[in-house]
């Protein structure tokens, strides 16, 4: 049996250039998406649901991977007035088989299972790539916000991919996980066993900074329980 919940909240910058969906077949395989927004421009927010239904459906049909790339291909233009949005995002396809996800950029997968929580995808951000070559983490923390690759650029090169062994799944915008410590985030999944509200505690932890800015934040949590034997 999978259950699954989901949530998103509008950050304080503008309008919530977010989306999540969460997509069923007839069978009970599940495709499921977050798309995270890059910027505020004149066609995120409106494009970004699209792009996650599209990774969602396309993902519970032809796996994650062509989820993603299929979603990419919706913005591999500019568009005609050269404005078309850009966002990162991360899929997963959930079956009797297991979960299996793909991203681009600083959205995220974890595992949790009933222990501890582990992340299975390394941001495509150019901290990390920095970090590889060993400067002090204070000077790779100023790229953090340099996305290496997107939606709009995606190839199947560029696309991580990784097996979850984990009975629950748990897709993340960088609004949630850059801003919940990971020792809050496995406290919250120990108290909250039902995907919906795991999902909803995960967004609301979401803090501003010292700033006063917080950003958008989405959460999906899947949940995989063995069929009971007879």
């Amino acid at each position: 049996m999978i259950r699954t919940g989901y949530a998103t909240r509008e950050g304080t910058a503008a309008d919530n250039a977010d989306a999540c969906k969460v997509y069923r077949l007839a069978d009970g395989t599940v495709g499921a998406a977050v798309i995270d927004g890059i910027g505020h421009g004149p066609h995120t927010s409106a494009t970004a649901p699209l792009l996650a239904e599209t990774a969602a459906r396309v993902t519970a049909h032809r796996g994650a991977l062509a989820g993603i790339l299929s979603a990419g291909l919706l913005i591999a233009d500019d568009g005609f007035d050269g404005e078309e949005a850009n966002a990162v995002g991360v899929a997963v396809l959930v079956d009797d088989a297991g979960a299996r996800a793909a991203w681009v950029g600083d959205c995220d997968v974890f595992g949790w299972d009933g222990d501890r929580l582990r992340r299975y995808s390394s941001p495509q951000v150019m901290g990390e790539w920095v970090r590889q070559y060993g400067p002090p983490v204070e000077i790779a923390a100023h790229y953090d916000d340099w996305v290496r690759v997107s939606l709009h650029s995606a190839t199947v090169a560029t696309t991580g991919e990784v097996d979850i062994p984990d009975p629950v799944v748990i897709l993340l915008s960088d609004g949630v996980h850059d801003q919940v410590a990971i020792s809050v985030m496995e406290d919250l999944a120990r108290e909250h066993r039902d995907p919906q509200a795991l999902a909803n505690a995960l967004v609301a932890a979401a803090q501003a900074d010292e700033s006063g800015y917080r950003d958008d934040a989405t959460a999906i949590v899947i949940s995989m329980t063995p069929q009971p034997t007879t």
